[in-house]
């Protein structure tokens, strides 16, 4: 008696694909298995609905991006899009980050090719590999993406390999290269971002695609929703299609180390939701840390913001150092609900030079509050002084005249932060990355700084005889 052996999930745990009656894959998926190998069931439904077209015969999705945890050949599914697309007369630019990492590509083509019995020309040059059918017209170019390549060329099909690492500045060269085409599509191929990972259009896309924003898109990912025990084998198999065919259980198991969340990413496929790309890099903060407090001079300026969601208020302080620093501290963050007293209470007490207060929620109440109990008048900032105290805030990071005593709450805010447009002249705020983060933390701390920088105290009148 033998016993079938278990495979892993042949669904994506998470999608979002377009309806459609017709699709093309039956002659791509016959194509590529005419070089002996055979596509498991999750590269065909993923090759069906990449293939899928509608009434007019165009791509049903213009754009489609797939992510798997490694090894599980998730370069196979553009292997076989690629094979036919030679096969059809396309024009193809496959792209990946590392020159290794295309080169393979070409690689894996032209062995699928040989087996394949099917007649091409190749050209072999590190970096801008091209295999050719004559006999077609077919043609895919092998590049490593910078911010320049593609620019003035034309293709019918656009792969982005290795996705995760695809960012802004390559996206605005290559994304026009299929604009002429008559039917072009885009292919974003890769791994869940680890913090590491340079590229941010790859998550873009996948939020853009989920939430709905995005027309004539489709999206397919293996993985789990949230940080979960690496030891769970019911979860290896959920996330990994090719576990059973490919690799097995022991070559998993091999895989757990000290690094949970690296496993989480690499393995079962989790999408972080923090440290992709911050604004402000945590090294770029700690390098501002001092270990002791130092010699303070001066009164405090004090920031307080009301978060845009109407659910948080926070206050910092930031005062001038000895050495010509600023010294910057949050005071708290709580909910509006608790009202302005504990502000009061510490603006009372505190030897304050100025008050700032941002956010239209809550500021002219509290300037009111402040009236009745004798505080001096705040602030107000214009969007005009807003945008100033943001561009300040990343001028005083990068040239280092900010310090701190590594508040753990305001750290996880500003290394987890991404720029906002303000304004309509260039001007920026920040965001924060992930949703159960008030961004109004760091907000506040910005506001206390720009106060310090700009806003001179009042001098006492002196009268001498």
């Amino acid at each position: 008696m033998t016993t079938k052996a278990r495979l892993g999930n042949q669904h994506p745990t998470q999608s979002v694909i377009l309806p459609f009656t017709n699709s093309l894959y039956e002659t791509a998926i016959e194509t590529y298995e005419k070089s002996g190998r055979k596509a498991q069931e999750w590269q065909v439904e993923l090759t069906k609905d990449i293939f899928a077209v509608n009434d007019e015969n165009l791509w049903t999705h213009t754009k489609f991006g797939y992510s798997l945890p490694r090894r599980n050949g998730k370069n196979e599914v553009v292997a076989i899009r690629e094979m036919q697309g030679l096969q059809n007369g396309e024009q193809m630019l496959h792209t990946a980050h590392r020159t290794t990492t295309s080169h393979s590509a070409w690689e894996r083509l032209l062995r699928l090719l040989d087996k394949a019995g099917i007649y091409y020309e190749s050209l072999r040059a590190t970096g801008r590999e091209k295999i050719e059918i004559p006999d077609t017209g077919g043609r895919v170019e092998f590049r490593t993406r910078t911010s320049t390549g593609g620019l003035g060329e034309g293709f019918d099909l656009l792969v982005i390999d290795e996705a995760q690492e695809y960012t802004a500045d390559q996206e605005s060269s290559l994304k026009y290269v299929v604009t002429d085409s008559d039917n072009p599509q885009t292919i974003f191929c890769g791994t869940p971002p680890t913090p590491l990972s340079s590229g941010t259009v790859f998550v873009n896309f996948r939020n853009e695609v989920l939430s709905g924003k995005l027309q004539n898109a489709g999206w397919a990912e293996w993985g789990v929703s949230k940080q979960s025990d690496v030891r769970d084998r019911a979860l290896w198999y959920e996330c990994n299609p090719s576990l059973g065919t490919v690799f097995t259980e022991r070559s998993i198991q091999d895989e757990i180390g000290s690094d949970v969340i690296d496993f989480n990413i690499q393995r079962l496929g989790l999408w972080i939701k923090y440290n992709q790309k911050s604004a402000i890099s945590e090294n770029e903060w700690d390098e501002l840390q001092v270990k002791s407090l130092p010699i303070l001079r001066g009164p405090l300026f004090v920031g307080i913001k009301y978060g845009n969601d109407n659910a948080n208020v926070a206050m910092s302080v930031a005062v001038k150092t000895l050495s010509g620093r600023i010294f910057v501290e949050v005071i708290d963050c709580q909910s509006i609900r608790n009202g302005n007293q504990w502000i009061i209470n510490f603006l009372k007490k505190a030897n304050v030079a100025k008050v700032v207060v941002d956010g239209a929620s809550g500021q002219n109440i509290l300037s009111g509050e402040m009236k009745d109990f004798g505080i001096k008048e705040p602030l107000l900032p214009t969007v005009k002084e807003v945008i100033m105290a943001n561009s300040l805030w990343e001028q005083g990071i990068y040239g280092e005249s900010i310090c701190h005593a590594d508040q753990p709450s305001l750290k996880t805010v500003v290394t987890n932060c991404a720029k906002r447009n303000i304004g309509s002249n260039g001007g920026f705020g920040y965001k924060s990355q992930f949703d159960d983060m008030d961004i109004s933390l760091m907000d506040s701390a910005l506001l206390a700084h720009w106060a310090c920088v700009t806003l001179k105290p009042k001098k006492k009148q002196q009268i001498r005889y």
